[in-house]
């Protein structure tokens, strides 16, 4: 219907191509003005742009326009999260390379982007599969062995049996393959890690810096994910233990609970539980099978306990005579404290489980308040509350902190046991079996050992002939690639064959972009004036490993010499999914685009008219064809109105519904706003038509409206409200729509208000807003024109309501001019109908008056 009125197909492709054209977005430093970096979270090139990709870049392009608008410098890059599992098996499902598999789907993303009219800065774009990024990486990588943040060591690993590759723990979600589903297996293997334990306690101290910039939930996740817990160490000795060791360090956060001990476990991979099997078939197979699952805390909780008691015992440390059993158990976590607990069933779940299954003593240690000691009993929970310490010797009577710090007095004073400080944070794994990704730059040589490539050699770049027929990963069975010379003794070395997990090159990519094209990692003028990242946009499920890792990794490069902050991003919105209804029907998922509504408002199916089942409202995803194709969608209704649909639903936080009466009503918008200009039943007065001295009742209020409009828009897009930013200009646009033109002063505050209207729009639909703008007279792109302003005069209201109060309870309120005097205040309230009745027969003792709030008649 309104094709006829709007074009945007020409109207886009206009725009954009003028933007490009000018080189606007192109960011270069400038210290006349306030710097603004502003960067979402950037894509995989999996080929295809979706909604919530849609969605992500809006939110960061209207940040980016507005602050434009606003006299900042801006900096809004773009770049490609390309290495990776999935182009590798991309590749061997449609026999093609990597390489051309990622290529390919950059063009293709890189044109859906555009067609979406982002303000990128393209001349930085960053392909971090191009040795061009990754050679800088590799340089990176050196400096931190240098400067032991990067080690190799072997150790118990994470194994995906599916993806054949090691995962970090953070990797692991319930105890299985975060992208493949698979259940996570433990490995003994050398790997690569990076000491992000080094940093824990900065990183956990640094979050409380961080309220109100970033989402709470994502610093809560973070600092349980960091877990610091303190406690102590204590060591207990060993009996039965010939030639294994004479103790047994344990941490614990709960040290008043010694005295309610029923026995120890240790890990299956403790290095006491290794030597133990040495000569032991049955222990030997029952470490095998607890090593068949991922050991998280996740598995713990769900997992059925498992316990192998062994023939050792534990004393302990303050009863003479009695000892603990040792078990090696899955209930213990292996990169926790010491891989090894003692077990206090009557305050502990999981210890209470595994002495009911093993049949060991429960010794209540901890009375609830008005408990009593003879009767109160643990049962079938454990208490894990507050309360008074007993069954304790010299702890009993005390409060469970105070008992803490008693124990802890009384280990150091006996030498067997300290206090400590734990970390629930592993440093972590970087080393992944696989191909498509940034070969590590080290050589083995058995002479020498482990060697750095020399820095003249990099980059190391992956091998192009690869073949993906051969087990295991591709790299390792390479006829030449993997072989090489040693560059301190010249003999033969093998090349290290294990790439870097990618989210090495997604922790360091938004430094590199503050000069993409520099000859070094980072240009430190550049990095200085652009970094932090002053506005960052992504997704929740980042929250640990992306968001953390890069937390990491930026002190780690102050550290080396290559940056001067250490917090990478200086506020944070998280984005909520766009989601859609799933429909169900010939025995399968259906797409939107494959039903249809009958006369009657029934739902069946176009192919062959069956009758289709309306299910929940999901995250967009492939699986359950509840998507819709942005494509598809900017092709039928421009990339403005889909603009304009993300914004106008929810925060940005929030879960956002894709409705078809929600685009269709974006739609109308845009033609309405078309028509007010492009058809204005008003002859718009010239651009250079100035202010007259009397505007209409009507006119004056709209014209007042505006500038409150101004300063609530300005105020919300700033708080990044931007639904909240779009209703109130859609407010307004209906009441300057409705101006008819014949009151005095009025055809000025029409176009006043329409230019103010398509100024404050512009960030979020810059298209139609670029032409309606020539349409109005100017000549010069609405992109260079400044923010309006708000007249604060016309916004402050001169009047205040003054709340009533007899004895502190409301009785009513009245309108009064602002800053009247307590004198006239208490004058005109005590003229009130309802004050004079209540104070009726009274005595007015006194009377309280909060000047602009409260007037309190105290009787």
């Amino acid at each position: 219907m309104f094709m006829t009125y709007y074009n945007f197909k020409k109207t886009e492709e206009k725009w954009q191509s003028k933007w490009a054209q000018c080189q606007y977005f192109e960011a270069k430093i400038n210290f006349s003005k306030p710097k603004f970096y502003i960067l979402e979270m950037f894509p995989y090139p999996s080929g295809n742009i979706h909604m919530g990709h849609v969605r992500n870049y809006t939110l960061g392009d209207v940040l980016a326009r507005y602050k434009i608008a606003r006299g900042f410098n801006v900096l809004h890059p773009i770049g490609w999260d390309s290495f990776g599992l999935p182009a590798e098996n991309a590749a061997i499902e449609r026999g093609i390379h990597p390489h051309d598999w990622t290529k390919n789907n950059i063009i293709a993303m890189r044109n859906r982007l555009k067609s979406i009219g982002l303000s990128y800065d393209w001349s930085r774009e960053i392909v971090t599969c191009d040795s061009s990024y990754y050679r800088h990486e590799q340089k990176i990588f050196l400096d931190f062995v240098k400067a032991g943040l990067a080690y190799r060591k072997e150790s118990w690993v994470n194994w995906d049996p599916l993806e054949k590759t090691v995962l970090a723990n953070e990797q692991v979600i319930n105890g299985t393959g975060w992208r493949s589903g698979a259940t996570v297996e433990k490995r003994k293997l050398n790997q690569w890690f990076l000491k992000i334990t080094d940093y824990a306690e900065d990183l956990l101290d640094t979050l409380k810096e961080m309220e109100d910039l970033w989402p709470d939930k994502i610093r809560l996740m973070q600092k349980n994910w960091i877990g610091r817990s303190d406690g102590a160490l204590i060591s207990f000795q060993l009996t039965g233990a010939r030639g294994i060791g004479e103790k047994l360090d344990v941490f614990t956060t709960r040290p008043d609970t010694l005295f309610g001990a029923s026995f120890c476990a240790i890990a299956a991979d403790h290095t006491l539980a290794s030597k133990l099997a040495e000569n032991n078939k049955a222990l030997k197979a029952f470490i095998a099978k607890c090593n068949r699952t991922s050991t998280s805390e996740i598995n713990i909780d769900t997992s059925t306990i498992k316990g192998y008691r062994t023939k050792i015992k534990a004393k302990h440390p303050f009863l003479p005579n009695k000892t603990l059993p040792v078990y090696v158990s899955n209930l213990v976590l292996a990169d926790y404290g010491t891989g090894a607990i003692f077990g206090c069933p009557s305050s502990n779940q999981r210890d209470l489980d595994f002495a009911r299954k093993y049949n060991l003593p429960i010794i209540p240690v901890v009375l609830p308040a008005k408990e009593n000691e003879a009767s109160f009993s643990s049962g079938c929970k454990a208490y894990t509350g507050p309360g008074t310490i007993y069954n304790s010797d010299f702890l009993n009577g005390m409060k469970v902190e105070n008992a803490k710090s008693a124990v802890i007095e009384r280990l150091e004073k006996c030498g067997i046991g300290k206090r400590s400080i734990t970390w629930r944070l592993r440093d972590w794994g970087i080393s992944r079996q696989r191909y498509w990704g940034c070969p590590i730059p080290m050589i083995h040589c058995s002479s020498c050992g482990i060697v750095a490539v020399p820095e003249d050699q990099l980059p190391v770049k992956l091998p192009m002939d690869i073949d993906f027929n051969s087990p295991g990963n591709p790299l390792d069975s390479h006829p030449t690639w993997k072989y090489t010379t040693c560059s301190l003794c010249g003999k033969n070395a093998i090349r290290e064959t294990d790439t870097l997990d990618t989210f090495f090159e997604s922790s360091w990519y938004f430094a590199r972009l503050a000069d993409a094209n520099a000859d070094v990692p980072f240009e430190h003028k550049a990095a200085n004036y652009w970094l932090p990242v002053d506005q960052y946009i992504g997704g929740v499920e980042h929250a640990i490993l992306h968001l953390l890792y890069a937390r990491f990794f930026t002190r780690a490069l102050r550290d080396c010499g290559y940056l001067s902050i250490k917090e990478p991003f200086s506020q944070l919105i998280t984005q909520g999914m766009v989601c859609h209804k799933t429909y169900w029907g010939n025995d399968r998922w259906l797409y939107p685009e494959e039903i249809t509504q009958t006369a009657s408002n029934h739902l069946v199916t176009i192919e062959d008219n069956k009758p289709v089942t309306v299910g929940r409202i999901e995250k967009m995803s492939k699986s359950k064809r509840n998507t819709v194709d942005p494509e598809g969608i900017i092709a039928q209704y421009g990339a403005d109105t889909v603009r304009l649909f993300i914004l106008s639903d929810n925060p940005p936080e929030r879960d956002l519904e894709w409705n078809d009466k929600g685009i269709n009503s974006a739609w109308r918008y845009i033609n309405r706003l078309w028509q007010a200009i492009t058809e204005c039943k008003i002859n718009l007065l010239s651009v250079k038509t100035t202010k007259p001295t009397v505007l209409s009742p009507e006119a004056k209020s709209i014209y007042k409206e505006c500038h409150r409009t101004i300063f609530s828009v300005t105020d919300n897009i700033e708080k990044c409200r931007f639904n909240t930013a779009v209703a109130q200009i859609r407010k307004l646009s209906n009441q300057i729509f409705t101006l008819s033109g014949q009151g005095e002063g009025e055809a000025w505050t029409l176009r006043f208000g329409l230019e103010t209207i398509i100024k404050m729009m512009a960030p979020i639909i810059p298209h139609i807003c670029e032409e309606l703008w020539m349409k109005l007279g100017y000549s010069s792109m609405l992109t260079k024109v400044a923010w309006p302003e708000a007249d604060i005069s016309l916004i402050e209201s001169k009047m205040v309501t003054i709340v009533i109060q007899i004895n502190g309870k409301l009785r009513g309120t009245i309108e009064t001019e602002k800053n009247t005097s307590k004198e006239e205040i208490i004058e005109q309230t005590s003229k009130q109908p309802s004050v004079l009745k209540l104070l009726e027969g009274k005595t007015t003792r006194k009377v309280i008056v909060v000047p602009n709030k409260i007037v309190n008649f105290v009787a």
